[in-house]
């Protein structure tokens, strides 16, 4: 299947919202379901494509797949980068589009700007331990475990690192 990333679209927003929000809910990693707070974060599609880079992939027939955020060094939606480094964060596939390649092609994608982008040593990430298919696309692309930059945004939530060198 042919998947084509590009930045999201101004009408392709909301959609990608719901993807998003659809595919943290689904996957039961919200602790407080629908009345997470994160979930406005994830929903804010417009707020992140003007803060940061928002890539959207869609197939064939211009079906949106899902999306990610790309967060180049010194933007305000990087949690963990340092100052050499970038980050991507709320990469999201729905449900029907998962198996396909599209969320392997985001990634790839994020890995081609932090190369693109001088002074730029790694590309890194916070995730769930119970995103493991996300896990086998980054450990496929040679990312590493970060344990040492493990992290709690909130008392309650404990997130993994993984870093690519570049």
């Amino acid at each position: 299947m042919d998947i084509v990333i590009r930045p999201v679209g101004l009408q392709e927003h909301e959609a990608l919202a719901g993807i998003t929000a659809e595919a943290y809910l689904a996957d039961e990693l919200l602790d407080f379901g629908a009345d997470d707070p994160y979930l406005a974060e994830l929903r804010a599609v417009g707020r992140r494509a003007a803060e940061a880079e928002v890539l959207v992939a869609v197939d064939g027939e211009g079906t949106l797949l899902g999306g990610v955020t790309y967060a180049a060094p010194g933007s305000a939606w990087a949690d963990i980068a340092g100052v050499d480094e970038a980050e991507f964060r709320m990469l999201a596939v729905s449900r029907e589009a998962r198996g396909r390649g599209a969320g392997e092609a985001l990634v790839r994608a994020c890995i081609d700007r932090a190369r693109a982008t001088e002074g730029v040593s790694g590309l890194v990430l916070s995730t769930q331990q119970a995103m493991l298919g996300a896990h086998r696309i980054y450990r496929r692309l040679g990312f590493v475990r970060t344990p040492e930059r493990d992290w709690k945004p909130v008392e309650h939530i404990s997130l993994m690192t993984f870093r690519l060198e570049l």
